[in-house]
C-alpha cells in the first residue's frame, strides 16, 4: 500500500510540473529583430526574439514579441472594429506618442477578459508557429495613460496573459516595469530594454536573477550592462530601429 501510495505520488508531481517550466537556454547569446528578421547572426547567438507574424528560426529558442498592452500602428483598422477596447479621452484614442500607438482600455475585468481572448488568440499563433516564449509589450503601458490606467489594472491584465501564455504552452516575458515583480503572477524571464542606461539591472535581476533578456541602445550603456551582468545574461546592442543590418554586438 504504502508503494502503491509513492507510485501514485511521483506520478502526480510528474502531472503537476508544467510544459513551461524550462528556463531560457544558457550560454546564449540573443539578437533582437523586431525591425526585420535575419538567419545571418552568429552561431554564439541561441535566442531571437521576432514579431509575431514572423515565423521562427530553425534551431533557436524562439521568443514571439506580441504588443498587448498597445496597439500596432499598422492595425488601426483591427482596433477599430474592437474600438470599446480602446483607451479614450474624452473621446479620442489615448496614444504613446513615442509610437504612435493606441493603448489598450484595462479599466475594467470585462475588458480585460476581452483583450485577453484577442492578445490570446495571437499567444496561440504564436504557439503553433514554432515559437517557444512570448513576451508581451509594454507592461508599463499604463505610465502614458494620462492617469487613465492604474498599475493594479495593468498588473491584472498581465496575469490574464501569463495564464494565456501558459496554456499555449510557452514561457512567458515581462517587458519592461523593472519596479514590480511578475513573477508574483507567474512570469518565467524578463526582457528589458536600456536597464543600463535607466540603472534598472539590478531590480531584474532581483526577480529573476539569470533569466533576464537585455537590449541596449547606447554603446555606453551596453559596456556598464556587459560589465555588471553579461556572465549571467544575454545582452545586445542594437540600433533602434532592429533593422537587419542595423549594429549588432555582443558580450
Amino acid at each position: 500500500m504504502r508503494l502503491l501510495a509513492t507510485v501514485l505520488a511521483v506520478v502526480l508531481l510528474g502531472w503537476a510540473t508544467p510544459a513551461y517550466a524550462d528556463p531560457l537556454p544558457s550560454g546564449d547569446d540573443v539578437d533582437y529583430q523586431l525591425g526585420g528578421a535575419s538567419d545571418d547572426i552568429p552561431d554564439t547567438v541561441g535566442i531571437v526574439v521576432r514579431d509575431r507574424r514572423a515565423a521562427p528560426m530553425p534551431g533557436r529558442f524562439n521568443v514571439c514579441y506580441v504588443n498587448g498592452f498597445q496597439t500596432q500602428p499598422d492595425e488601426k483598422r483591427f482596433w477599430r472594429g474592437h474600438w470599446r477596447l480602446v483607451l479614450k479621452d474624452h473621446g479620442r484614442a489615448v496614444v504613446d506618442s513615442q509610437w504612435g500607438e493606441w493603448l489598450l482600455d484595462l479599466r475594467t475585468p470585462a475588458r480585460r477578459r476581452a483583450l485577453a481572448r484577442i492578445v490570446g488568440r495571437w499567444t496561440e499563433r504564436c504557439a503553433r508557429d514554432g515559437f517557444d516564449a512570448v513576451e508581451y509589450d509594454n507592461l508599463d503601458s499604463f505610465t502614458r495613460s494620462r492617469h487613465l490606467l492604474s498599475r493594479d489594472q495593468a498588473t491584472a491584465f498581465a496575469r490574464l496573459l501569463v495564464r494565456r501564455a501558459h496554456d499555449a504552452g510557452l514561457t512567458a516575458g515581462q517587458k519592461n516595469l523593472a519596479s514590480w515583480d511578475g513573477t508574483t503572477v507567474g512570469y518565467d524571464f524578463a526582457v528589458s530594454e536600456e536597464c543600463g542606461r535607466w540603472h534598472e539591472c539590478r531590480r531584474y535581476h532581483r526577480s529573476y536573477g539569470d533569466q533576464v533578456l537585455a537590449i541596449e541602445y547606447r554603446r555606453r550603456d551596453f559596456d556598464r550592462t556587459c560589465a555588471a551582468y553579461g556572465e549571467q545574461w544575454p545582452v545586445v546592442l542594437r540600433d533602434l530601429d532592429l533593422t537587419p543590418d542595423g549594429r549588432h554586438r555582443y558580450c
